[in-house]
């Protein structure tokens, strides 16, 4: 059998000084974990976005530990178009070398830009446009508590001032 475990960092935390019931409780759930994972034969893989919340413990019984980090500019190009499929109606004014330039994110948040600029144009029956995308950006920034700024959006940010 093969076990994931999402967000690993929620179940398998760090253990912590213990202050009242709820520590010692945390505490021994963890220790249970540590024990069951020592006597599991099958894979278990751990997905986790803050590897250093994850207890050392249980990254001493990891047999690899991969890293996937942020794309760069020519992988973050590939995404955007991947993302848009040709069968998408597209507008003329789409700039996929200004968006993989500018905005550095991770896969999935360019998978959440797409879908939202899709979903803007077709709530108006139209071709996706730059000006979609640019405003799912700006969405998906305040999603990630990220700040909207003329160095990164340039002279597209008239679209989303206001």
């Amino acid at each position: 059998g093969v076990l994931l475990f999402d967000e690993a960092d929620a179940l398998f935390g760090k253990r912590s000084e213990v202050k009242d019931a709820r520590d010692r409780y945390a505490n021994v759930e963890v220790a249970y974990l540590l024990q069951r994972m020592e006597r599991f034969d099958g894979l278990a893989i751990l997905t986790t976005n803050l590897r250093s919340n994850v207890d050392e413990a249980f990254l001493r019984r990891l047999d690899a530990l991969i890293d996937f980090p942020m794309p760069e500019e020519d992988h973050r190009r590939r995404l955007w178009e991947r993302h848009l499929p040709p069968t998408l109606p597209r507008a003329d004014d789409l700039d996929l070398d200004f968006l993989a330039a500018r905005f550095k994110v991770s896969g999935g948040n360019i998978r959440n830009i797409c879908v939202a600029g899709a979903y803007l144009a077709a709530a108006e029956d139209r071709p996706l446009a730059m000006a979609d995308l640019v405003r799912a950006t700006e969405r998906e920034y305040r999603k990630l508590g990220r700040l909207t700024v003329e160095a990164e959006f340039g002279s597209y940010l008239e679209l989303i001032a206001g």
